[in-house]
């Protein structure tokens, strides 16, 4: 599966590459090798992290649905204890 991001997204990571390129390494890059850099990145390494996002989404939804029981419970057999509660207070 091939990460796909915006084009604006696209356009901003490949200015940081060549900016990390200008600023931390003795050779430049232009804009098409970024490009391609930022292509590989994203089909080598992206699913790694893709599939880091999943597996902790789904922990916490699992951790949620285990505590759906707590949230939506409510007490059986209520009806009659009303009226007990109501003849305690006269």
């Amino acid at each position: 599966m091939t990460i796909e991001i915006a084009k604006e997204a696209r356009q901003q990571a490949i200015a940081s590459i060549e900016r990390y390129f200008n600023e931390n390494m003795e050779e430049k890059i232009g804009n098409i090798a970024a490009g391609a850099l930022l292509g590989f990145f994203l089909e080598e390494v992206g699913p790694i992290v893709y599939n880091k996002a999943v597996a902790d989404v789904q922990e916490r939804l699992q951790s949620r649905i285990s505590e759906v029981d707590l949230e939506v419970h409510e007490d059986e057999f209520q009806y009659w204890r009303k009226f007990e509660r109501q003849k305690k207070g006269r």
